[in-house]
């Protein structure tokens, strides 16, 4: 028995020097869990979204009005969103954020999907970066619930830009959400319709512990923001004053 319990004892203790010799990081090379993936993506995503806003804002002959931006309910920024086709049958997608206008200031930019189909003769790829304007309320409690199709309830019309005051009375300001595009460095309005928005809650949770209808309603985020994802709510503070 004393034999069986010594040589349980070396084992054991011949097990710890083993691990007391592996590298610090070694034991620690593990995958990052899912919320930290996800974290690190929101960080890049946001980042890309403020990015774009900020560009299109500084070329004042070719920016969206600022008579807009005061008057929005809600802005949508959606970098890098593919488009490809095959013969004919094609489709896009991307991910983005969403910011609305609540007591204060702006909300905490939520996380959100596009996409879409489209058929007709087409064949290759792109990346365009989108900037949608959401005008009334109409168009903001399509976000509020599980999906927006853009051209279904709420119209959908290509912005006007520029330092015209006249944009604030362009007939096209009746529609509920005003588009913006860029595919080749120069920002224009758009028809985007066809396509379908709907939250990215996986991503939201892991941030913010929250979700994207949370977030637009204002309900108060307890975790600490990163700066980065912070950023294009700290551009439209700028450039939407009134």
């Amino acid at each position: 028995m004393r034999l069986k319990s010594y040589d349980r004892l070396v084992r054991c203790a011949l097990a710890l020097a083993l691990l007391s010799s592996v590298p610090v990081g070694a034991a620690a090379q593990q995958k990052p869990s899912d919320a930290a993936k996800e974290q690190a993506e929101a960080r890049k995503q946001a980042e890309k979204a403020a990015k774009v806003f900020r560009e299109i804002m500084s070329v004042p002959d070719k920016a969206i009005p600022r008579e807009l931006l005061q008057n929005a309910e809600a802005v949508a920024v959606f970098p890098d969103v593919i488009k490809a086709g095959v013969i004919l049958v094609g489709g896009r997608g991307g991910r983005g954020v969403i910011s609305r206008r609540i007591r204060g200031g702006w909300s905490a930019p939520a996380f959100f999907k596009i996409g879409g189909g489209s058929f007709g003769p087409q064949i290759g790829a792109s990346s365009t970066d989108f900037v949608l304007i959401f005008m009334n309320e109409a168009g903001v409690k399509g976000l509020l619930e599980d999906k927006l199709e853009l051209g279904g309830e709420v119209s959908v019309a290509a912005g006007p830009f520029g330092r015209a005051t006249g944009a604030s009375t362009n007939a096209t300001l009746d529609a509920g959400i005003l588009t913006y595009s860029r595919s080749k460095g120069v920002f224009v309005g758009a028809e985007l319709k066809g396509v379908v928005i709907d939250p990215d809650n996986k991503r939201n949770e892991a941030v913010y512990g929250l979700t994207a209808r949370d977030l637009l309603v204002g309900v108060e985020v307890k975790r600490p923001i990163p700066s980065a994802v912070r950023s294009l709510t700290l551009q439209l503070a700028r450039y939407s004053r009134k």
